[in-house]
């Protein structure tokens, strides 16, 4: 908490953001590489970046997680081939997307995977979609959220990552 002074009167204010960058990923494809090394990049430029290392896993998102995610500037999402394999990553998003109703700047990254596979839910995502439809039969509107998240998501503007070669410098890239 703060104390802020306008014209001579004391007031307290929580501000508005903590962090400057959150990160949603899909840990077991991309923590260990592309991630990791964004996590550390953003870090050694001096932004507060929240990455989700040490928080326990559970069939909700914890609180944490979501005052993270509300008290943060900027997220990123980092779609990858099995991102939409995780309902936890899924619940992320719906969040995220929330959150961008109330000004923060949302910003996909789509790490070897094509846009349009996203939104029109083919392929991998498809897939895994329909395994979450047949696992919570009893919660379509749940699985519904989710297909409506990706969709918004990809019409926002985002950068492409293929491998090996930054899609915007043409950079090499690990």
């Amino acid at each position: 908490m703060a104390l802020q002074i306008n014209d001579g009167v004391f007031s307290s204010f929580t501000p508005q953001f903590i962090y400057d960058v959150f990160l949603s990923f899909r840990g077991e494809d991309t923590r260990y590489n592309f991630t990791g090394h964004l996590y550390q990049a953003l870090c050694d430029k001096g932004f507060n970046t929240f990455i989700d290392n040490d928080l326990q896993r559970g069939e909700e998102i914890s609180m944490k997680l979501l005052k993270a995610m509300e008290l943060s500037m900027i997220s990123i999402v980092v779609f990858s081939e099995n991102y939409a394999s995780s309902s936890w990553c899924l619940d992320e998003l719906v969040r995220i997307l929330e959150c961008r109703n109330n000004e923060q700047f949302v910003l996909p990254i789509f790490y070897k995977v094509d846009p349009s596979e996203i939104r029109k839910q083919k392929g991998k995502f498809g897939v895994a979609l329909a395994q979450h439809e047949e696992n919570l039969k009893d919660s379509m509107e749940k699985v519904q959220r989710w297909r409506t998240a990706l969709t918004k998501a990809t019409d926002l503007s985002g950068l492409h990552y293929k491998g090996g070669v930054h899609m915007l410098t043409g950079q090499s890239v690990i």
